[in-house]
């Protein structure tokens, strides 16, 4: 993969698509490792469930963890079949089982029902991936956002987060790591993301509490801050002037493609980690955690 290979913001389709957005739908398609990422076996034989695996960081981490010998469930919202179906051939392709489990994770019951089916199908769990999330900008700030949308982010990206770990710890065993996606939001907010900021700096503190209570199970927990990164949720979230300006201030000038994320959810989820826990690792372009 090489620096030419990526557009600069404003060569990137700017057409708003209907939330959740679908990669389909996209004018310019994010790159999600499809044609460069090459495994080394580092998670041979491991277990993994993925949520918001469909598209986006999600599918460029399933197919990673796939390449690099890991079975995974994906979790996803009923409307994105298409694209977790798509994710699900590639991981077969690399050999790999796929688990493809449609849902709102806002659900608790369907929370504890996702990792039952990764321990039934999958054989037992290894990696949990609490990636999924909601955002929609509004350009009023607090004004624009009502309880309805502060209830479904905080849901969607706390609450769950909490549910998932929750049902997924007693199946961990030492050696076995909780992978929780941050944001650059959590440490630099922006005024239209109020609510989905707030959620993303609770992810840091829940992700080194975490990290602390589970140290004596032998199981790590670590968290990805991404910065600006081209997935689906940018045009279905986005006004169109902000996408055709979108990543535009990080130092690099540009948005971060989904396949620039997976190396860092490997990192976690590999024996190459093994003594690190509670941390965060920011991909951002250079724009740098407070």
């Amino acid at each position: 993969m090489t620096e030419d290979q990526f557009r600069t913001p404003d060569e990137q389709g700017s057409d708003q698509i209907p939330h959740p957005g679908l990669t389909a739908e996209m004018d310019d398609k994010p790159d999600h490792g499809e044609d460069s990422y090459r495994g080394t076996g580092r998670l041979t034989g491991k277990r993994a469930v993925i949520t918001g695996g469909d598209s986006g960081i999600g599918r460029a981490v399933a197919i990673a963890f796939a390449r690099e010998g890991a079975d995974v469930l994906l979790s996803y919202l009923p409307e994105e079949e298409d694209d977790a179906r798509e994710t699900a051939q590639l991981v077969e392709k690399a050999g790999r089982k796929a688990v493809g489990v449609p849902g709102d994770i806002r659900d608790e019951a369907h929370c504890a029902a996702l990792v039952r089916r990764a321990v039934d199908e999958l054989g037992g769990l290894d990696i949990l991936v609490n990636n999924a999330a909601y955002q929609m900008s509004q350009d009023k700030g607090i004004l624009g956002i009502s309880t309805e949308q502060f209830d479904r982010v905080m849901k969607t990206n706390l609450y769950a987060m909490f549910w998932l770990s929750k049902a997924a710890v007693p199946h961990l065993g030492r050696g076995s790591t909780i992978i929780n996606t941050a944001s650059i939001q959590a440490y630099d907010p922006s005024p239209n993301l109020l609510d989905y900021a707030t959620t993303k700096a609770g992810i840091i503190a829940f992700t080194k509490a975490l990290a602390a209570d589970l140290a004596d199970r032998g199981v790590r927990v670590n968290a990805v801050a991404p910065g600006p990164i081209w997935t689906p949720l940018i045009p279905a979230t986005m006004a169109p002037e902000k996408v055709d300006s979108f990543g535009a201030d990080t130092p690099i000038g540009r948005a971060g493609q989904p396949a620039e994320l997976a190396p860092a959810y490997v990192f976690f989820a590999s024996p190459e980690s093994s003594y690190v826990t509670g941390e965060v690792l920011g991909v951002t372009g250079g724009r740098p955690l407070a």
